[in-house]
């Protein structure tokens, strides 16, 4: 499936919902949907982003989902079944994370707070360090297990999949991905 520079186009500023589920134990936040992910409305489906393959490759989910499209729903239940959830920190869509805002950061880190106080998972894993730094107003955070938590629940920085991210590769991303992964009981310890 592909789409036209002015079929993407057509997304900006659109919206996805979360993809959340009962037994949610790890929770994935990204910066905010692609244009690819608002025209599919599935979460990091750009062809090149890396974070789904990572997964696999952690040991998280068992296949790959057919991402780069609308998630069926076998592969919705998969995902959930894994006890993993992904949100945003911005729900708007953008060509580009780099289009988004401080202010616009801030308001998305307030508004996740009240998500995962509501949602409760073990783990929180938000993967940009730039966008949480700008959105927590911690900037010097490094990527990592963070001292600070979201909502009481401990937290993860992890590297950004994006295919713009040039320095991580799939095994590095499945890596860091694993550390709130065996946090959140999904790997083992």
């Amino acid at each position: 499936m592909g789409y036209s520079r002015a079929e993407l186009e057509s997304y900006r500023d659109a919206t996805i919902p979360d993809l959340v589920g009962p037994g949610l134990r790890l929770l994935f936040v990204g910066i905010n949907p692609g244009l690819w992910t608002a025209a599919t409305g599935t979460p990091f489906a750009r062809p090149g982003n890396r974070f789904w393959p990572a997964l696999v490759a952690a040991g998280i989910l068992p296949r790959l989902p057919a991402h780069t499209g609308p998630l069926d729903d076998a592969d919705r239940a998969m995902i959930l079944a894994a006890g993993i959830g992904v949100s945003n920190l911005v729900a708007r869509a953008t060509a580009r994370a780099d289009e988004l805002g401080r202010e616009e950061l801030r308001a998305g880190a307030a508004a996740l707070e009240t998500r995962v106080a509501a949602l409760a998972p073990r783990a929180v894993a938000v993967v940009g360090l730039t966008a949480y730094r700008q959105g927590f107003e911690r900037p010097k955070a490094v990527a990592g297990r963070q001292d600070e938590s979201i909502a009481g629940v401990p937290t993860w920085v992890l590297p950004n999949p994006s295919g713009l991210n040039a320095h991580d590769t799939v095994a590095s991303l499945a890596l860091a991905y694993a550390d709130p992964a065996r946090a959140a009981g999904i790997l083992p310890a």
